[in-house]
Order: C-alpha cells, then structure tokens, then sequence
C-alpha cells in the first residue's frame, strides 16, 4: 500500500508547509496549520473524458422536480421544501439537548415504515442507548438499523452492503478518518469525513442527514466550509427548559430559505404544532399594559406573537435594557426615537423587552409593536386586546412598509382580531376583500400611537 503523504495549509492564508507549525511564517497566525491530504492525479485524462460527457447546454438541462421521500412529519417537509431529495446532504445544528437526535429518530423511524431502508451510525450513543430512546419514542420497524462506529470507513463498508436510502450521522465531530492523524472533530477530520459522505451520497443518491455541535456562539462547529458543502442547514433553536422548538432552514438549495417549522417537546418526542399563533396566544392576560399582538412572516408562514414590554424606574445610576427573542441593538435604536420624536423621556427607567413562547424574531416588522408595548407600559394603559399592529420604524420616526402584508393581515383576521395598523405605504394596492378587520394606516409613530391609545 502506498504511503499518504500529507502537507499542513494555512487556513488563513493558504501557505503549505510539510510539518506542523503553531504560527504561520507568511501571515503570522496562530493555530491556523490544518493538516490535509495530498492527492495524486492519478487517472487525469481518463477523469477529463469523463467530465466532456458532462457538458450540456443550458436549454438542455432536465427541469423536472426532484423525487422526493416525505418524512411523515409536515413541519419537517415545509422546512426541507416538501420531503427529502434522493442523495442530497443535510446539516442539522443546534444547542446540547435541544431535540435534533430525537427529531432525526422520529423521521427515520416514519422513513423506514415506507419500505425505506435507513441507517442510523450514532458515534456518541451506544446500541443500547438509542434503543431506550427508541422505545419511548415508540419507533418499531424492521427497515431502521442501528450503527454505533466511528471510522468513516468502516460506516462505508456497511453502506456498500446495506444500501440504504437514507443514512443519519450522530454526530460529524465523532466521526473521523483512518488516513489522517489528527483527532475526531478537528478541522482537517470534519472536512475530510463531510467529504467522503458527500461522494457516498452523490454517488448511490442517498439522503445522508449530518448532526453538527455548535460553538459558545451558536455557529456550527467545524470548519465554515462544511456549510458550503451540504445541500441544506438546518438549525434547531430554543431553550432547553422551555418547551417549544423551533427548526429553522439558513440554506436550501431544494427549497426556500428560512422556512421555519414549530415543534413541542414532550415525554414522547416531538409533535408538531400545526396552528403556531394560536397557541402562542394562548394565557394572553386581558386588559394588561404592555403587551400587543405583531404578525410575523417566517420564510412563508405568518404568525402572531405576543410582544411584552416593562418599563420601571431604575434604582441604579445607569437604566436597564433588557431584550429576549429580539435584537437588543434594535430595542435600543427604537427607544431612541420613541424619545427623540414622541417626546416620551425614559433615561432614568428600566425598560424590558420580551417575546413570548422562546421565539426569537430577526425581522424589523416588530419595529412598531415594540414601540406600542413600551409606551403601554410607561403609560400603564392597555391597548385593545383585537388590536395589531405591524410595521418598520426608521430613524425619523417615520413607518415604513413591510413585505407580505396580506398574509400578515388574513392571519389576524382568521383567530378574530378586528383592528390592524399597518404602515401608511401598504395601504395603496392592499386587496384582502376582509369585513371582519379594520385596517387602519399610519405614517409616523406618533400618528399610530394616537390611534392605537385613541388620542
């Protein structure tokens, strides 16, 4: 057997040496030497014959949709686009404990039920561990086998034989190669192990699911590039101690991104919520300052939210800023021009900031139901429990428009809300055909506070 022979490249700058260096001489970095492997271009004419086959024209090129295998779960096919592409590479990241092992047992267990064979390798659990996960989860089937090994070649052999249609790997960072030294979860063995599962599954068109950790930051551990390499990343968010969860697309290439599916964890695994808004809106307190409904938009699902806010005079020199489920920069940004353009002073009071249910929300569609809640709270005066509000708020106060407002609109008036405000601008070309919603445009925020507290 020939010798590999291996060469240590900067991650940084790309310079290659043939030993392990802990700074690199050409950009001065530390711990930035990753070890790889030197490939030799063995067959190199035969390999380009192969790819002058390959070549297409672009009117050419079969559109038809890929076939796809539905998980049985809904939730999990809005987020994948519909089911699960035949031999494409899925990432799965997320918090310790969050749900992504129970959640790929569950899909797998309803895959293999569709005569499908599926292989799970777990390089973290034992036989017997998944088997008493199992056996809560209720997962009985004849098609699902269980693999715990960690040499990437050996899981090969066993596909090679088994030949199944779909392969979860728990987790990428156990698994490592035989040919390179360093340890499992290293940057050199991530990317070398992603790389031989992405052949396998291209090749034999196996639907392979990868766990990924995540780092203190919440970014999946490894190196950056095994997100370019995978088909589509999903990312599992929540609190471990709060009961739903949320499972998020940030890349897709059979589907569109940022699709979002709800999820409850119980003593039996996860169930899905098919009807997110109302059961967030569930214990709404009634006659309550501070709070207001926002409809959310989620790649194509539209929500409501409950939107808390508590604002009290400080007992400390310097106030408090508090934001959970939204950016806190944006809560700052906002309660400076709530201040500087509504005459509202609050810099000697705490102001709190929360969205209930352990959603987090990136849009700035919230912008005008933070406004709302906080000058609710600071007034002590509630606001109309059939009330929503919805719209982006800039530097100069003004409202500004937000993209699928009709969705946005037919959500509210489906669970019985009967009055929105909305951004001036969304008014022009708006065609619900809705009596049971009043809706109600607003150009500034001092315009809608005075509707929205019948000023």
């Amino acid at each position: 057997m020939a010798k590999i022979k291996k060469k240590f490249v900067c991650q940084e700058c790309g310079y290659e040496t043939p030993k392990w260096m802990g700074r690199c001489p050409s950009c001065n970095q530390w711990n930035t030497l990753v070890e790889e492997i030197v490939e030799k271009n063995r067959g190199y004419e035969t390999g380009v014959k192969s790819s002058e086959k390959k070549l297409k024209k672009l009117m050419n090129v079969n559109t038809n949709e890929e076939e796809r295998l539905s998980t049985n779960i809904n939730e999990l096919n809005r987020v994948l686009g519909g089911g699960i592409v035949k031999g494409s590479l899925i990432l799965v990241g997320g918090d310790p404990g969050i749900g992504k092992s129970t959640l790929l047992l569950q899909m797998a267990n309803n895959v293999s039920l569709s005569n499908q064979k599926v292989l799970y390798v777990s390089g973290e659990e034992s036989d017997k561990q998944i088997k008493i996960r199992a056996d809560r989860l209720k997962v009985n089937t004849d098609n699902l086998y269980i693999l715990a090994e960690n040499n990437i070649t050996i899981v090969n052999s066993i596909v090679n034989k088994l030949k199944p249609n779909v392969i979860i790997i728990d987790s990428i960072q156990t698994v490592y190669s035989p040919d390179i030294t360093s340890a499992p979860g290293s940057v050199s063995q991530v990317r070398e192990v992603t790389a031989e599962l992405m052949r396998v599954s291209k090749n034999n068109d196996i639907a392979t699911f990868i766990v990924g950790h995540v780092t203190k930051s919440g970014a999946i551990a490894g190196p950056r590039v095994l997100e370019h390499m995978v088909d589509t990343v999903l990312y599992f968010e929540g609190e471990r101690h709060n009961t739903y969860r949320m499972l998020r697309a940030v890349k897709n290439r059979f589907g569109s991104t940022n699709e979002i599916g709800i999820f409850e964890m119980r003593n039996t695994g996860l169930t899905e919520i098919k009807n997110p808004s109302e059961v967030l809106l569930s214990g709404r307190p009634d006659n309550a300052s501070g709070t207001i409904v926002v409809p959310c938009v989620e790649g194509t699902r539209p929500m409501l939210l409950e939107l808390q806010s508590l604002v009290s005079p400080t007992i400390f020199g310097m106030p408090r800023r508090v934001a959970t489920g939204i950016d806190y920069n944006r809560v700052v940004l906002l309660m400076a021009v709530l201040e500087k353009k509504v005459g509202i002073q609050m810099q000697n009071m705490d102001i709190y900031v929360n969205i209930t249910g352990g959603i987090q929300i990136k849009e700035t569609a919230v912008d005008l139901g933070v406004i709302c809640a906080v000058t609710s709270s600071f007034k002590d005066k509630p606001i109309n429990t059939d009330t929503v509000v919805i719209g982006e708020v800039g530097l100069t106060g003004e409202i500004r428009a937000v993209s699928m407002i009709d969705k946005r609109l037919t959500e509210a008036n489906k669970l019985g809300f009967k009055k929105a405000i909305i951004p001036q601008a969304n008014i022009k070309g708006l065609n619900l055909g809705k009596e049971n919603i009043k809706i109600v445009g607003a150009s500034t925020i001092r315009e809608a506070l005075e509707i929205v507290f019948g000023g």
